[in-house]
């Protein structure tokens, strides 16, 4: 079964940094887009950054400028570097991948959230 395991959030003061990461494990045949969404309370949920297998990056534009993704597609892992936050950063943090199973066809497949709060 294919999991997505999330890791660094936290709380951090106003203008501080996270990394979060995010590793893929399981009976995979392939991973293609790997990326990063969020969700404040009350709001729906929405892109942060998403990444091809090639590398090929694409940013909400709140976060262009502040917000890196990278990926280690032989540790099959997601990483994103937030910097220079703010309170409105505040939400949980989802990992998502788009990959197939050893089993089956290519999937949405979500990480179980890690929360970042940014205190002002």
């Amino acid at each position: 079964q294919v999991q997505l395991v999330e890791s660094g959030g936290g709380l951090v003061q106003a203008g501080g940094s996270l990394r979060l990461s995010c590793a893929a494990s399981g009976m995979m045949f392939s991973i293609d887009d790997m990326g990063w969404y969020r969700q404040a309370p009350g709001k729906q949920r929405e892109l942060v950054a998403t990444s091809t297998r090639g590398g090929s990056t694409n940013y909400a534009d709140s976060v262009k400028g502040r917000f890196t993704i990278s990926r280690d597609n032989a540790k099959n892992t997601v990483y994103l570097q937030m910097d220079s936050l703010k309170p409105e950063d505040t939400a949980v943090y989802y990992c998502n991948a788009f990959l197939r199973p050893l089993v089956g066809v290519f999937s949405d497949y979500w990480g179980q959230g890690t929360q970042v709060t940014v205190s002002s």
